[in-house]
């Protein structure tokens, strides 16, 4: 089994920063990609940033130059810079990670979600 946990989730005002952390740990063999989605009240799941494993990485236009996405492949973290955040940012953050498992094989794993929300 593979754990997802978050953490760096929330207040912050308008044009303000935070970065959230997100450590797997279990029976991982290797990850593929990692990422961070969002849910707002009311409106479906949505891509925020993701990274492989070789580095490539990919943002919603939403966020483009302000939020940056790392990940440490020795420790198996996953790292979300916010910059100049704006309230239509507040959301749930949920990790993301695609992990091939010393037992299970390939599966999608999720974390238990951290808030965010901007607001003066």
């Amino acid at each position: 089994q593979v754990q997802l946990v978050e953490s760096g989730g929330g207040l912050v005002q308008p044009g303000g920063s935070l970065r959230l952390s997100c450590a797997a740990s279990g029976s991982i063999f290797a990850i593929n990609a990692m990422g961070w989605y969002r849910q707002a009240p009311g409106k479906q799941r949505e891509l925020v940033a993701a990274i492989t494993k070789g580095d490539s990485k990919n943002y919603a236009d939403s966020v483009k130059g302000r939020f940056l996405i790392s990940r440490d492949n020795n420790n198996h973290t996953v790292d979300l810079q916010m910059n100049s955040l704006k309230p239509e940012d507040t959301a749930v953050y949920f990790c993301n990670a695609l992990v091939a498992t010393t037992t299970r094989g390939l599966g999608t794993y999720w974390g238990q979600g951290t808030q965010v929300t901007v607001s003066s």
